[in-house]
């Protein structure tokens, strides 16, 4: 399965290509979609480009993205959206549109009160364990491991050469994780070799703006669609 991460915390400064707005969004996964992507992680913006939890931000872009689609939808609850946790909990209870599933970040300050909080409305929950925390640790001790939809294992901070010795040494500190599913997927110079070493052992993975710009070749993307397209032909 490739899921397509649509923009992530990038902005207009990152170019035209990465969708912003509800109307942008549902025209970027409905392309991304049709070229073969299964899922779609978004982060959804205010009006200023900012990620945020609020509901009269996710519900606007959630909704915008079931008219274009009919394949699952997940959202961040990064901390970066919201840094108090107590808040983050708050927001999540207070959805009035809900997507199919969010992420969670272990290594963040409030990670099982947010995992909490989405379970208990019925949203799978994606733990995001990145490589150079202490997120694996943290999850594996988790209480909300066995619920969770999957482990999203994030390689992050690592150059091209150095992406798959972080991407395999961060699959071992993971072990069998509670036997569930693993999505494997990188950032900018890992991205590529991240993704390629997921497809080669068989794990869910992602591509999109929010982890390159770039395509294999070094081009700038021109869009999501056409980043999940290299992906469906990197092996």
């Amino acid at each position: 399965m490739i899921q397509v991460c649509l923009n992530g915390t990038r902005s207009a400064r990152d170019g035209a290509a990465v969708p912003l707005s509800p109307a942008a969004l549902a025209e970027s996964a409905a392309a991304a979609v049709a070229a073969g992507a299964a899922e779609i992680h978004v982060h959804p913006k205010t009006l200023c480009g900012s990620d945020s939890l609020s509901p009269g931000v996710v519900g606007p872009a959630l909704e915008a993205i079931r008219a274009a689609v009919r394949v699952p939808v997940g959202v961040t609850t990064g901390a970066w959206a919201e840094p108090d946790p107590a808040r983050r909990v708050a927001h999540v209870r207070s959805w009035t549109v809900l997507p199919e599933y969010a992420s969670v970040n272990w290594h963040e300050d409030g990670a099982e009160e947010v995992a909490t909080a989405l379970l208990d409305r019925g949203v799978g929950v994606e733990a995001g364990v990145w490589s150079g925390t202490d997120g694996a640790r943290r999850f594996l001790r988790s209480r909300s491991a066995p619920k969770v939809l999957r482990v999203l294992a994030e390689v992050t901070g690592t150059t091209e050469g150095a992406a798959e010795s972080a991407a395999r040494a961060l699959l071992a500190e993971l072990g069998t994780a509670h036997d569930g599913p693993v999505l494997l997927h990188g950032e900018d110079d890992g991205a590529w070799p991240v993704l390629r070493l997921a497809r080669r052992l068989g794990l869910d993975t992602r591509i999109g703006l929010e982890d390159v710009l770039l395509l294999p070749d070094g081009r700038r993307a021109r869009c999501n669609a056409q980043l999940v397209t290299a992906a469906l032909a990197c092996s």
